[in-house]
């Protein structure tokens, strides 16, 4: 049976939601789902923005089925080849052989690469400011390359200023029944979710973020339609302004995110003392355990605050083995503009602090404090003055900014 929600007179989502994905993408884990999101405009010609995953594809046919009617389709537009948002594309030119999609020469080119069907005869390729008249309503295309593939674009409603943002704007979690964000409170239950969708998965890219923000920000934006969670349409500056200073690496709060790898205790022990004494001076401090917690969680606080410290036990003269993975993670995704302080541990040659800096170098402006810690074995007495010294250190940079 069906399931809609109407978004304006002339524009209904007919996606669907997918709570029993464990991770998504494979990667990330997602305990309260996630939506695919397609979007059917009915006017003089009917348009389709983006299909969905396999995962929902029956209701997503029933969706379309109920509300075409007797109408057929006349258009599907394509943003992004992402096979969650691409899987049912050929089902939906089986069923409606007349079709024209409409997409970039990028898109054409992955549709070869996912599909069989003949694309060339039905594919209406668009270019950078490029408009279609559907009737009432004009569309208008932006391309957006790697934000987060090569290939996507967006499309702008002239008419309702609607901009349809692909994987942008996006966030993890299935919507529950509710379509618009101002219909739950999602500055407490899924902003985090929003901050870990974009760090992880289009984090790396913020300069093509950039980019596209400059192209839609002076656009009149009244409802924005990504293809993951939920419709904007209030308060939609304060979700751009977000995304202008992920895309910056720009920190949203002062504070230190403290990622340890202990095997005994000992490294955990030191890192907790840093994060008593950050609190001493009034710094707020995170703390996790690369074992236990995923690298997206520490990635997306990583994003969020000001400070990283890393306190690491070395291991086979490397770094240990879940941290090395954090700090590979933290450098593929292209972070930047962080203050960095580094703790070491090693029962007979502490090596894991060096590597680590070594690491952290290849990203953008990383200011890494030179007053390492290194312990054998445990923290001694004695030692317990350079973390103070850390601690401080890490106080001075906060006091300037």
């Amino acid at each position: 049976m069906h399931c809609l929600k109407k978004i304006t007179d002339d524009l209904t989502w007919v996606g669907g939601n997918d709570r029993r994905l464990a991770m998504f993408e494979g990667v990330y884990s997602v305990p309260d789902g996630v939506s695919y999101n397609s979007y059917l405009m009915l006017d003089e010609k009917t348009v389709l923005f983006d299909t969905v995953d396999k995962a929902v594809s029956r209701v997503f046919f029933e969706n379309l089925n109920e509300v075409l009617g007797e109408r057929t389709l006349d258009y599907l537009v394509v943003h992004h080849m992402e096979p969650d948002h691409s899987f049912t594309l050929e089902e939906v030119v089986l069923r409606y052989p007349n079709l024209k999609i409409i997409c970039n020469a990028k898109i054409v080119s992955m549709i070869k690469q996912f599909f069989d069907f003949d694309i060339d005869s039905r594919a209406i390729i668009v270019k950078e400011g490029e408009e279609l008249s559907i009737g009432k309503h004009q569309l208008k295309f932006y391309m957006a390359p790697m934000v987060h593939w090569p290939e996507v674009m967006m499309t702008y409603d002239t008419t309702d200023s609607i901009l349809f943002s692909a994987d942008a704007f996006g966030c993890f979690g299935a919507l529950n029944g509710a379509i618009f964000a101002d219909e739950v409170d999602f500055q407490q239950n899924y902003m985090e979710e929003a901050r870990r969708y974009y760090s992880n998965i289009i984090g790396k890219y913020g300069s093509q973020v950039q980019a596209i923000l400059k192209k839609i920000v002076p656009l009149e934006i009244r409802l924005l339609c990504p293809l993951h969670g939920f419709v904007w349409r209030k308060d939609i500056d304060i979700y751009l302004e977000k995304y202008d200073r992920w895309s910056s690496y720009t920190p949203e709060e002062e504070g230190v995110v403290i990622a340890y790898a202990s095997i005994y205790g000992n490294t955990e022990n030191a890192a907790e003392i840093l994060a008593s004494r950050l609190w001493d001076r009034g710094i707020k401090a995170v703390m996790f355990d690369v074992s236990v917690t995923h690298a997206s969680d520490i990635i997306t606080a990583a994003f969020r605050y000001s400070h990283l410290a890393f306190a690491s036990t070395t291991y086979n003269n490397g770094i240990f083995v879940s941290m090395e993975a954090l700090v590979f993670d933290i450098v593929a995704h292209n972070l930047q503009n962080r203050t960095v302080a580094i703790i070491e541990n090693g029962s007979w040659a502490p090596n894991s602090g060096k590597l680590i800096r070594g690491e952290l170098e290849k990203c953008k402006n990383m200011n890494i404090l030179e007053n390492k810690v290194s312990i054998k074995s445990t923290l001694k007495k004695d030692q317990l003055s350079e973390i103070d010294d850390m601690a401080e250190t890490i106080a001075n940079t906060l006091i300037q900014k």
